[in-house]
């Protein structure tokens, strides 16, 4: 049985939960993780020079918990749906993986705003950290454009998905 997974990151307060959860009501056998439920502790976050709590660093999640997590919705997902050698998209269990990296440095735009400094001096060079990463990582990404409309957004993820699903069912039906 193929499962499907997604990814979805982007700036803190950027919309990737509101995309994700749209998304979730309008695709079939669609599950949600998001990063923001594995933070640890605040007992347990560092404060950088300034004071500020590190958030945006990656040992500030659980992500073995995380990881566990997502393990046990691919095992669960493989189990729980019968395979057929004409499986459509609709019976391809989907699941989405939200949480942060952060883009759109320029048009960021956030309520409350942040202290003095913090954006400069820890999440924008988090932001350049995390991308580099994902740049050097061989995986396909499409980045989206932070100054669409939610709609737009939702339209072009969701258009995507679709074409992306019904590739996986010729795949299964021919392989």
């Amino acid at each position: 049985m193929k499962t499907f997974i997604v990814g979805i990151s982007g700036v803190t307060n950027g919309g990737k939960t509101t995309l994700a959860k749209n998304l979730q009501k309008h695709l079939p056998n669609c599950s949600v993780i998001s990063q923001d439920d594995f933070f640890k502790p605040e007992s347990e976050i560092e404060t950088d020079k300034n004071g500020f709590l590190q958030y945006d660093v990656l040992e500030a999640l659980n992500m073995e918990k995380m990881m566990s997590v997502i393990s046990c919705w691919m095992e669960s997902a493989t189990l729980s749906v019968v395979s057929t050698d004409r499986e459509s998209a609709e019976e391809i269990p989907i699941l989405i993986i939200e949480g942060f990296l952060l883009f759109n440095y320029n048009t960021r735009v956030y309520e409350p705003p942040d202290s003095p400094g913090y954006f400069d001096g820890h999440v924008w060079p988090m932001y350049l950290k995390h991308r580099q990463e994902m740049q050097d990582i061989t995986w396909e990404v499409v980045y989206l454009d932070g100054t669409k409309s939610e709609e737009d957004l939702f339209l072009q993820v969701y258009e995507d998905l679709i074409q992306e699903l019904a590739k996986q069912k010729c795949l299964q039906v021919t392989a």
